[in-house]
């Protein structure tokens, strides 16, 4: 049975440009020095605000430590791709799969981005410590639970903060659902969750805000770019789709495995 295609395999010329000229602009207003004085003045403000509160409200810090932990990491990464695989959602029944394999292209082409991004970075003295390491007065969460820094990798602190990884794959993530998505109600979830979900690197200190939307954001509108407005991400997931057509032939053979839709889809 014919599917209906999701990706159309084929250049967007205005897409692509216009994901490349955001990423350049961003990088531009923050080398400049103007810029970049009233990113981080708005960072220290953001940061005072968001961590300050860790001190004195019980609550808030709970919330914020376990959110800085790296299992939480992998419960947000369970989320993100329920969500993603939920057939009939963003993505019809039928296209989940090449929606899943499309995503994981798009996440390789994330690491590119990432790799070369990261080399420029260094070359141009670009990269800093997080704001635990530099503001005086930091509420550091793992001063107050050492144990889970070390059993569990709390994660409030970097020497090498910029660009945002985290932050990166969330915004992918959100840009990809966004791109796909046909409802406003869809794209409420999708940003209101990865807003969310960036929020304890940034109480933590572990990030400024400007690794987030600046870096992170430079690397997830590139990787857009290059992904959804090019025939890429096209050619890679019907490839993709193709090669583990075995794999998902077997787990159809699973009881409740079988049920979902990146499974089931035939």
């Amino acid at each position: 049975m014919n599917k209906p295609a999701l990706f159309r395999a084929s250049w967007n010329p205005r897409g692509l440009l216009l994901c490349n000229l955001i990423a350049i602009a961003l990088l531009c207003a923050w080398v400049w020095p103007a810029g970049h004085t009233a990113f981080t003045a708005f960072d220290e403000a953001l940061f005072t605000q968001l961590n300050q509160p860790l001190a004195t409200n019980v609550g808030w810090r709970y919330v914020w430590t376990v959110g800085s932990l790296r299992p939480f990491d992998a419960l947000v990464g369970l989320i993100l791709l329920l969500l993603l695989i939920r057939g009939d959602w963003v993505f019809k029944a039928a296209q989940v799969r090449q929606a899943f394999w499309g995503f994981i292209a798009t996440l390789v082409l994330l690491l590119v981005v990432r790799a070369l991004f990261s080399k420029v970075c260094d070359a141009m003295g670009w990269q800093h410590d997080s704001p635990t390491l530099v503001l005086p007065g930091a509420v550091h969460l793992s001063d107050w639970y050492p144990y889970l820094e070390k059993k569990w990798e709390l994660k409030d602190q970097s020497s090498s903060s910029f660009p945002g990884d985290h932050a990166s794959v969330l915004l992918i993530w959100a840009f990809y659902m966004s791109y796909n998505s046909r409802r406003a109600g869809q794209w409420l979830v999708v940003w209101a969750l990865t807003l969310l979900f960036m929020m304890p690197r940034l109480v933590a200190g572990a990030h400024w805000g400007q690794d987030d939307y600046i870096g992170g954001m430079i690397m997830a509108l590139l990787a857009l770019g290059w992904s959804c407005y090019t025939p890429f991400v096209a050619h890679a997931s019907t490839w993709l789709v193709e090669l583990t057509n075995p794999v998902f032939n077997l787990l159809t053979k699973l009881p409740g495995i079988r049920r979902l839709s990146v499974v089931s889809a035939s």
